[in-house]
Protein backbone atom coordinates (compact mmCIF):
# COMPACT_ATOMS: atom_id res chain seq x y z
CA UNK A 1 0.00 0.00 0.00
CA UNK A 2 2.83 2.35 0.84
CA UNK A 3 4.53 1.56 -2.46
CA UNK A 4 1.35 2.41 -4.40
CA UNK A 5 1.03 5.72 -2.55
CA UNK A 6 4.66 6.54 -3.21
CA UNK A 7 4.27 5.85 -6.93
CA UNK A 8 1.05 7.86 -7.11
CA UNK A 9 2.67 10.73 -5.21
CA UNK A 10 5.73 10.77 -7.47
CA UNK A 11 3.55 10.75 -10.58
CA UNK A 12 1.35 13.54 -9.23
CA UNK A 13 4.37 15.65 -8.28
CA UNK A 14 6.09 15.15 -11.61
CA UNK A 15 2.93 15.78 -13.63
CA UNK A 16 2.10 18.89 -11.61
CA UNK A 17 5.44 20.38 -12.62
CA UNK A 18 4.54 19.98 -16.30
CA UNK A 19 1.24 21.83 -16.74
CA UNK A 20 1.63 22.15 -20.52
CA UNK A 21 1.28 18.40 -21.14
CA UNK A 22 -2.14 17.05 -21.99
CA UNK A 23 -1.81 13.67 -20.24
CA UNK A 24 -4.77 11.36 -19.77
CA UNK A 25 -4.97 9.45 -16.50
CA UNK A 26 -3.29 6.03 -16.44
CA UNK A 27 -6.01 4.71 -14.18
CA UNK A 28 -9.09 3.45 -15.97
CA UNK A 29 -12.39 4.49 -14.43
CA UNK A 30 -13.86 1.03 -14.91
CA UNK A 31 -13.29 -2.39 -16.43
CA UNK A 32 -15.43 -1.35 -19.41
CA UNK A 33 -13.27 1.72 -20.06
CA UNK A 34 -10.08 -0.30 -19.73
CA UNK A 35 -11.39 -2.90 -22.19
CA UNK A 36 -12.37 -0.13 -24.63
CA UNK A 37 -8.91 1.45 -24.39
CA UNK A 38 -7.23 -1.96 -24.85
CA UNK A 39 -9.31 -2.63 -27.99
CA UNK A 40 -8.36 0.77 -29.41
CA UNK A 41 -4.68 0.21 -28.54
CA UNK A 42 -4.61 -3.16 -30.31
CA UNK A 43 -6.35 -1.72 -33.37
CA UNK A 44 -3.77 1.10 -33.51
CA UNK A 45 -0.89 -1.32 -33.01
CA UNK A 46 -2.09 -3.65 -35.78
CA UNK A 47 -2.55 -0.65 -38.10
CA UNK A 48 0.94 0.73 -37.41
CA UNK A 49 2.71 -2.64 -37.18
CA UNK A 50 0.68 -5.17 -39.20
CA UNK A 51 3.18 -7.92 -38.40
CA UNK A 52 2.10 -7.73 -34.75
CA UNK A 53 -0.91 -9.77 -35.92
CA UNK A 54 1.50 -12.68 -36.52
CA UNK A 55 2.34 -12.64 -32.85
CA UNK A 56 -1.29 -12.25 -31.84
CA UNK A 57 -2.36 -15.24 -33.94
CA UNK A 58 0.19 -17.49 -32.21
CA UNK A 59 0.06 -16.00 -28.71
CA UNK A 60 -1.51 -17.91 -25.83
CA UNK A 61 -2.33 -14.58 -24.19
CA UNK A 62 -1.99 -10.87 -24.93
CA UNK A 63 -1.54 -8.35 -22.12
CA UNK A 64 -2.37 -4.82 -23.27
CA UNK A 65 -1.35 -1.72 -21.32
CA UNK A 66 -2.99 1.07 -23.35
CA UNK A 67 -1.65 3.97 -21.27
CA UNK A 68 1.43 4.06 -19.06
CA UNK A 69 2.45 7.32 -17.41
CA UNK A 70 6.10 7.81 -16.59
CA UNK A 71 7.30 10.90 -14.77
CA UNK A 72 10.23 11.95 -12.70
CA UNK A 73 12.76 14.42 -11.52
CA UNK A 74 15.81 12.51 -10.29
CA UNK A 75 13.39 9.94 -8.85
CA UNK A 76 10.87 8.57 -11.31
CA UNK A 77 7.85 6.33 -11.39
CA UNK A 78 5.56 4.80 -13.95
CA UNK A 79 2.12 3.26 -13.64
CA UNK A 80 -0.61 1.89 -15.85
CA UNK A 81 -3.38 -0.68 -15.97
CA UNK A 82 -3.93 -3.39 -18.53
CA UNK A 83 -6.13 -6.21 -19.79
CA UNK A 84 -5.14 -9.83 -20.38
CA UNK A 85 -6.79 -11.33 -23.45
CA UNK A 86 -6.96 -15.04 -24.08
CA UNK A 87 -8.74 -16.00 -27.27
CA UNK A 88 -10.43 -12.59 -27.75
CA UNK A 89 -11.86 -12.73 -24.21
CA UNK A 90 -10.83 -10.74 -21.16
CA UNK A 91 -9.08 -13.07 -18.70
CA UNK A 92 -8.02 -10.54 -16.06
CA UNK A 93 -6.74 -7.09 -15.22
CA UNK A 94 -3.20 -6.10 -14.28
CA UNK A 95 -1.16 -3.08 -13.31
CA UNK A 96 2.43 -2.25 -14.07
CA UNK A 97 4.55 -0.26 -11.63
CA UNK A 98 8.16 0.85 -11.83
CA UNK A 99 10.41 3.22 -9.95
CA UNK A 100 13.78 4.57 -10.95
CA UNK A 101 16.43 7.03 -9.88
CA UNK A 102 19.20 8.82 -11.65
CA UNK A 103 19.59 11.73 -14.03
CA UNK A 104 16.04 12.15 -15.37
CA UNK A 105 13.41 14.82 -15.65
CA UNK A 106 10.11 15.02 -17.45
CA UNK A 107 6.98 13.03 -18.15
CA UNK A 108 5.99 10.58 -20.82
CA UNK A 109 2.98 8.60 -21.92
CA UNK A 110 3.18 5.33 -23.85
CA UNK A 111 1.54 1.94 -24.14
CA UNK A 112 2.84 -1.55 -24.54
CA UNK A 113 1.62 -5.00 -25.40
CA UNK A 114 3.05 -8.30 -24.17
CA UNK A 115 2.49 -11.37 -26.34
CA UNK A 116 2.75 -14.55 -24.21
CA UNK A 117 3.81 -17.24 -26.65
CA UNK A 118 3.56 -20.35 -24.48
CA UNK A 119 1.62 -21.78 -21.57
CA UNK A 120 4.62 -21.76 -19.22
CA UNK A 121 5.01 -17.97 -19.56
CA UNK A 122 1.30 -17.51 -18.82
CA UNK A 123 1.54 -19.90 -15.87
CA UNK A 124 4.46 -17.91 -14.48
CA UNK A 125 2.39 -14.71 -14.65
CA UNK A 126 -0.60 -16.43 -13.02
CA UNK A 127 1.39 -18.15 -10.26
CA UNK A 128 3.85 -15.39 -9.38
CA UNK A 129 2.96 -12.69 -6.92
CA UNK A 130 3.95 -10.06 -9.40
CA UNK A 131 5.84 -10.69 -12.62
CA UNK A 132 9.11 -8.78 -12.68
CA UNK A 133 10.99 -8.10 -15.90
CA UNK A 134 14.41 -9.68 -15.75
CA UNK A 135 13.11 -12.59 -13.65
CA UNK A 136 11.33 -15.65 -15.03
CA UNK A 137 10.46 -16.03 -18.72
CA UNK A 138 12.55 -14.34 -21.41
CA UNK A 139 11.13 -11.12 -22.84
CA UNK A 140 12.16 -9.74 -26.24
CA UNK A 141 11.50 -6.06 -27.00
CA UNK A 142 10.46 -5.53 -30.61
CA UNK A 143 10.42 -2.42 -32.73
CA UNK A 144 8.62 -2.08 -36.05
CA UNK A 145 11.52 -3.47 -38.06
CA UNK A 146 12.07 -6.48 -35.82
CA UNK A 147 8.36 -7.31 -35.79
CA UNK A 148 8.41 -7.41 -39.59
CA UNK A 149 11.19 -9.99 -39.61
CA UNK A 150 9.36 -12.53 -37.44
CA UNK A 151 8.24 -15.76 -39.06
CA UNK A 152 6.61 -18.86 -37.63
CA UNK A 153 10.06 -20.46 -37.40
CA UNK A 154 11.75 -17.47 -35.70
CA UNK A 155 9.12 -16.96 -32.98
CA UNK A 156 10.91 -18.77 -30.17
CA UNK A 157 10.92 -16.54 -27.08
CA UNK A 158 8.49 -16.78 -24.18
CA UNK A 159 7.20 -13.20 -24.39
CA UNK A 160 7.45 -10.42 -26.98
CA UNK A 161 6.89 -6.78 -26.00
CA UNK A 162 6.05 -3.89 -28.32
CA UNK A 163 6.04 -0.30 -27.04
CA UNK A 164 3.83 2.14 -28.96
CA UNK A 165 2.45 5.70 -29.00
CA UNK A 166 5.26 7.38 -27.09
CA UNK A 167 4.73 11.05 -26.33
CA UNK A 168 6.06 13.48 -23.77
CA UNK A 169 9.21 15.10 -22.56
CA UNK A 170 11.23 12.17 -21.18
CA UNK A 171 13.66 10.23 -23.34
CA UNK A 172 13.66 6.45 -23.52
CA UNK A 173 11.34 3.69 -22.43
CA UNK A 174 12.48 0.58 -20.64
CA UNK A 175 10.55 -2.23 -19.05
CA UNK A 176 13.42 -3.23 -16.76
CA UNK A 177 12.48 -2.88 -13.13
CA UNK A 178 8.79 -3.03 -13.94
CA UNK A 179 6.50 -5.26 -11.94
CA UNK A 180 3.17 -6.56 -13.23
CA UNK A 181 0.53 -7.64 -10.73
CA UNK A 182 -3.03 -8.89 -11.04
CA UNK A 183 -5.70 -6.45 -9.83
CA UNK A 184 -9.45 -6.58 -9.28
CA UNK A 185 -11.74 -4.50 -11.49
Amino acid sequence: MLKARLVAGLLALALATLPSMNVRPALAASAAELNRDANAALATLYEKIPDAKKLASRAKGILVFPIILKAGFLFGAQYGEGVMRRGHKTAGYYNTVAASYGWQAGAQEFGYVLFFMNDSALSYLDQSEGFEFGMGPSVVMLDQGMAGSLTTSTIQSDIYAIVFDQSGLMAGVGLQGSKISKIDK
